[in-house]
């Protein structure tokens, strides 16, 4: 499938695939030899911007976590992509048992980055971020940790994700005041079910500072696929937390316009949403997870998809927060 399109990461001169490739599944929910052939797919079709966490996928019993880290790096390294690729990971999830072995702390910061480049099998972190806010740290202490990889070469840009609106712009002044590598882009949660946490305040941010926009969860765990309805209920834990969140009639609202929409454009829900987000201001790219190929041509088909100005104006209405 072609179609796919490079933007510029904020105001970094970085070019990475208007779809970015999520990889919390990689050795979780998808074995290796699974996400070997979702990475090839994507690679094929274009994509060359893969975003993963070393906390992947450690809320498995007997998973330490960097597993999902450890199937790319076997991947770079077998395809010999490693040139072709955009790789961005993150850090601040717990990695040990002791009290330090989690946050945005220097000492922390400075073990986990290592780490993960073993994991990954590369010499540079393409974009290394910050997994959430840490309110025990001093901003200008995590923001040092980050800047001195960017100086070794052994990160290029980083970013952040999670952060709040007056935490991101504390980053920004700090960064400014000493002269440190400063954020890049954020990965927001972000969807047509989801639009207040990042339109209330962090979009302004973005758009004014030059901030790359990667949401993520931007089809709300499923939700916005289409595969729930009123009628037809599941018990998986992961419908639980998507049934506590949209099972309302705010989410059921939305969902109806999409697949209105969907309906009209003989496309799918999927599609319909994922173009949806790539059309709003200052997006950079949405971050699409798939536990098989199939699933991954289900997402690259919102490229091929161009919603008229009608239809944005009925998934807004109908998601208006």
């Amino acid at each position: 499938m072609s179609g796919i399109q490079y933007r510029r990461l904020g105001r970094s001169g970085l070019k990475v695939s208007q779809l970015c490739l999520g990889s919390m599944q990689f050795g979780w929910t998808a074995d290796e030899k699974t996400s070997f052939a979702v990475m090839d797919a994507f690679s094929e079709a274009g994509g060359n911007f893969i975003d993963t966490a070393d906390v992947y996928s450690r809320w498995v019993q007997g998973n330490n976590g960097g597993v999902s880290e450890e199937v790319i790096g076997r991947w770079l390294k077998a395809r010999g992509k490693r040139r072709q690729m955009i790789i961005a990971t993150k850090v601040r999830g717990q990695m040990g048992p002791g009290p330090n072995d989690e946050g945005l702390s220097r000492k922390h910061i400075l073990e986990a980055c290592e780490a993960s480049l073993r994991r990954l099998q590369t010499d540079t972190i393409d974009l290394y971020q910050a997994h959430f806010f840490d309110a025990d740290v001093p901003i200008h202490e995590t923001l040092e940790a980050f800047d001195r990889f960017v100086q070794q070469g052994k990160v290029r840009y980083i970013g952040c994700s999670n952060y709040p609106a007056w935490r991101l712009m504390e980053a920004l002044w700090t960064s400014d005041k000493y002269g440190l590598a400063r954020y890049d882009s954020i990965q927001p949660h972000y969807s047509l079910v989801h639009r207040a946490e990042f339109e209330l305040e962090l979009g302004e941010v973005c758009r004014a500072y030059g901030i790359g926009i990667i949401p993520y969860s931007p089809l709300a765990g499923g939700f916005l696929t289409g595969k729930y309805s009123r009628k037809h209920d599941t018990n998986s834990v992961r419908a639980e937390s998507v049934r506590q969140r949209y099972f309302n009639d705010a989410g059921w609202k939305v969902l109806e316009a999409v697949q209105g929409v969907a309906a009209e454009l003989r496309a799918t829900p999927t599609s319909v949403s994922l173009a949806w987000l790539l059309a709003q201001p200052g997006m950079t790219a949405p971050i699409i997870g798939a536990n098989t190929v199939e699933q991954l041509q289900g997402s690259l088909a919102s490229l091929q998809l161009e919603l008229t100005s009608e239809h944005l104006e009925r998934l807004e209405n109908a998601s208006a927060w």
